[in-house]
């Protein structure tokens, strides 16, 4: 197979001096802006997590012109650390760029090599393999980052062995497994075993990730979209309450749930 060319895009110098300008702007405020000379790896970490769940909610929310602006400050960010640490030659800006282009090309080998794919399970299968290899890791769960959240680590330890092909053949072996865990749940539950229960929950949550899987769910998507539901009628409750001059606090369930039902409908 032959090696794709480049698009040719009458705008790509316009893009790269784009990218240029930023660098400049970069290394102006590095050597000249006070705030800028402070930061460091570590003081920027959580402000390019705190920008990435910003991206994601733009996304979420299909908001192209955020999606846009996040993307940006997210941008500004990898530049930020690349000139950090070029200032101990540790590597820069171009380094990372070539880095991950040579990943890609390596990890494409059905595009930039000679191998061939049925479709995109096989391009995922031979990714996971290349990876392993890269890394040299002796788990093929090596490369799962340990400081991820729970529920998105979970997605990725499952996808991961399933790019091994270590992995249910139908969802409904996947679901039986669900209403598996949901009943040892229960069994601990009525035990009023606290240890036992807590573990037992972990298992149903893990089931219920892997079966979202099977019928094409993201479940950090889905739980988010209800979390911002569930935000967008209590609010609605809210103000309904304060509407008719009474405090929350003093209310019913039953009063309340009345409200709620009225949020439902809006």
């Amino acid at each position: 197979m032959s090696k794709p060319k480049a698009s040719n895009d009458s705008s790509r110098a316009e893009k790269l001096h784009a990218f240029d300008r930023l660098l400049t702007i970069m290394d102006e405020l590095r050597e000249n802006c006070p705030w800028d000379q402070k930061q460091s790896f570590r003081s920027l970490r959580h402000l390019t997590i705190e920008e990435i769940y910003e991206l994601s909610d733009a996304i979420l929310e299909d908001d192209l012109g955020e999606i846009k602006n996040e993307l940006g400050d997210i941008m500004l960010h990898l530049v930020f650390y690349s000139r950090i640490a070029s200032e101990t030659n540790a590597f820069h800006i171009g380094d990372v760029l070539n880095g991950v282009a040579e990943k890609l090309i390596n990890r494409h080998p059905h595009i930039y090599g000679d191998v061939e794919v049925q479709d995109e399970k096989e391009v995922k299968r031979n990714w996971e393999r290349i990876k392993l290899r890269e890394n040299g890791n002796k788990s093929v769960l090596g490369g799962v980052p340990k400081s991820l959240p729970a529920l998105v680590k979970a997605m990725r330890i499952q996808e991961k062995a399933r790019g091994v092909g270590f992995d249910w053949d139908h969802k409904d072996q996947v679901w039986e497994k669900v209403l598996e865990e949901m009943n040892e749940f229960l069994e601990a539950s009525q035990k009023a075993d606290q240890e036992a229960m807590q573990g037992e929950f972990g298992d149903l949550l893990f089931s219920l990730i892997n079966y979202s899987r099977f019928v094409n769910i993201n479940p950090e998507e889905a739980l988010e979209t209800t979390n911002k539901k569930f935000i967008k009628r209590f609010q609605l409750l809210e103000a309904a309450i304060k509407k008719d001059g009474k405090d929350i606090s003093e209310l019913s369930l039953e009063e309340m749930d009345g409200y709620w039902e009225k949020a439902k409908e809006d």
